[in-house]
């Protein structure tokens, strides 16, 4: 469907940190569509924490009445996101409301039979109805009790190579499932993915959150996810030399925060933040001097141990956020995916990422949620990575 009009793109963000309070929502709604100026908005992203979810009809129908919003793409959080604020386990409401004339949107509800007929082969495309050759970005959020991310990801990664895809996984707190919702209510489908084509440009910020310790060397011997040796000496052996390279303060701290980055790319003379796909080092067998890690390395592979911690993690997303603004310029609005385990687990204090954010970009309506697993491109693939902040930018197109 294409939103034809003469105004440029704008954007309005909602942050409600609060149990549903219907006069109070309508009151935003028609502040956010007045900022918003002639023409309203056309899509909403809608985050909610679980205990929203009686009141979806209400809130859906709200939106329609005072926004003229007609298009929704939602689900819940286990933690909400705004313009510099964050809430962890608490109940309240996010969106993003953003009028896009000129620009081609396609949402597409992949269900779990859809998935079925990927696993048998089916492409993507004749799934979602967007072509290949269309090239532009993706939006998404997805259910983790109903999609199996490692063969949605190869389909991806293989029907729409080159094209990103920034998102998150629905989370909740306590015993509560997570879900997600359109327009019309709760669905069944495994993933609701919203494809944007002329009149905005998609950038973005995958910020894994570490950075590298030791030196990078060649994968010379594994076993499925096992890395045998490394630089021709044992992984294990690797791995404490890149332990001791640090000084005793970040020793300190290092003990379960050590990963391995894998390259994406061989064709690089120098290595640096952004390069290495961050998996986790599942365990190790000192005798054997073999690590097990959450990826299958292969041979040939560079390989550099990373340091998670709340300084690597700032100084990372600064510079990433950064990066994306010099190569992509302003934008009017954003979505950030950030992990459950980030925020005040990591950083100590609330609104880190979002903080980042501001001070790069200023305060531009800015939506989103904690998620149990956040999606974005590493070196021109596609991912579901973990203890992530992955941050989707709107550009004038």
């Amino acid at each position: 469907m294409t939103f034809p009009g003469e105004n440029d793109n704008a954007s309005a963000s909602i942050f409600l940190p609060s149990a549903f309070h219907g006069e109070k929502l309508v009151e935003e709604v028609q502040a956010a569509c007045q900022q918003m100026g002639r023409g309203g908005p056309v899509l909403a992203f809608v985050f909610v924490s679980v205990d929203w979810a009686p009141h979806l009809s209400e809130l859906l129908e709200i939106l329609r009445r005072e926004g003229g919003v007609d298009n929704v793409v939602g689900c819940s959080g286990g933690g909400l996101i705004g313009i510099g604020q964050e809430i962890e386990q608490a109940p309240g409401c996010t969106m993003l409301l953003l009028r896009l004339p000129g620009t081609r949107l396609r949402r597409a509800e992949i269900t779990s039979g859809d998935l079925e007929d990927v696993a048998k082969g089916a492409p993507l495309d004749m799934i979602t109805g967007v072509s290949r050759e269309d090239f532009s970005g993706w939006v998404t959020v997805a259910n983790p009790m109903r999609l199996p991310t490692d063969l949605w990801l190869a389909a991806w990664n293989r029907d729409y190579s080159g094209l990103p895809l920034y998102g998150g996984l629905a989370s909740s707190h306590g015993s509560e499932d997570p879900f997600l919702f359109t327009e019309e209510g709760r669905t069944d489908a495994a993933m609701l993915a919203v494809h944007f084509a002329d009149g905005v440009r998609l950038g973005g910020v995958v910020s894994q959150g570490c950075r590298p310790i030791g030196e990078p060397y060649i994968v010379t011997r594994v076993n499925q996810n096992m890395l045998v040796t490394i630089g021709q000496r044992s992984a294990y052996e690797v791995l404490e030399e890149a332990f001791d390279s640090l000084d005793l303060a970040d020793q300190f701290g290092a003990k379960g925060n050590i990963f391995a980055g894998l390259a994406i790319s061989e064709y690089k003379d120098e290595f640096r933040r952004g390069d290495f796909l961050v998996r986790n080092i599942l365990g190790g067998d000192p005798q054997a001097g073999v690590l097990a890690v959450g990826a299958f390395p292969r041979v040939g592979q560079t390989l550099q141990f990373q340091l998670r911690d709340r300084n690597a993690a700032d100084e990372d997303l600064r510079l990433q956020c950064a990066a994306a603004q010099n190569r992509y310029g302003q934008p009017f609005a954003g979505l950030l995916f950030s992990c459950l385990g980030r925020g005040r687990n990591l950083f100590g204090d609330p609104h880190h990422d979002t903080a980042v954010v501001e001070d790069v970009f200023g305060r531009i309506p800015l939506s989103g949620f904690f998620c149990s697993g956040e999606i974005g491109p590493v070196g021109g693939q596609n991912f579901l990575h973990g203890y992530t902040a992955a941050t989707v930018f709107f550009m004038h197109g």
